[in-house]
């Protein structure tokens, strides 16, 4: 038995596909700094969703119609390269799990950090009654 299943393994490979096809075959002066960050496929194989990250926010809706409109282009070339009876249609999808991990990141951050003067107070004495007994 296979460690994981044969949609998952088409859709790493598609996601490295299209990664590469971004980066080295599109040639639209538009797109900005984009990654390549996962790739799902249904079931029957029939649609990958692929998700992207792109570095600058007010870009973001540009870079997905960008990507959008040069699907037909991806397939073909996908096409060429994958030896699959059917072709997976392209969805592109922004990733959000990157900005949700900077949330969680400034949230845990801004727990560890005390606001208030009291325990900033609390934290200075503690720190002077620290080095005063070693």
């Amino acid at each position: 038995m296979l460690p994981y299943k044969r949609s998952q393994r088409v859709g790493d490979l598609v996601r490295e596909e299209v990664a590469e096809i971004i980066m080295y075959r599109l040639k639209d002066p538009r797109l900005g700094f984009i990654t390549v960050t996962g790739a799902e496929m249904t079931p029957d194989l029939k649609l990958a969703r692929i998700f992207v990250s792109v570095l600058k926010e007010d870009e973001r809706d540009l870079t997905l119609e960008i990507l959008n409109s040069a699907k037909g282009f991806m397939r073909s070339i996908l096409r060429k390269r994958l030896k699959m009876k059917f072709i997976p249609d392209i969805e592109f999808r922004l990733d959000k799990s990157i900005e949700y991990g900077d949330r969680i990141d400034r949230l845990l951050n801004k727990i560890s950090r005390p606001t208030t003067p009291e325990a900033l107070e609390g934290q200075e004495e503690e720190r002077r009654g620290g080095d005063e007994g070693s």
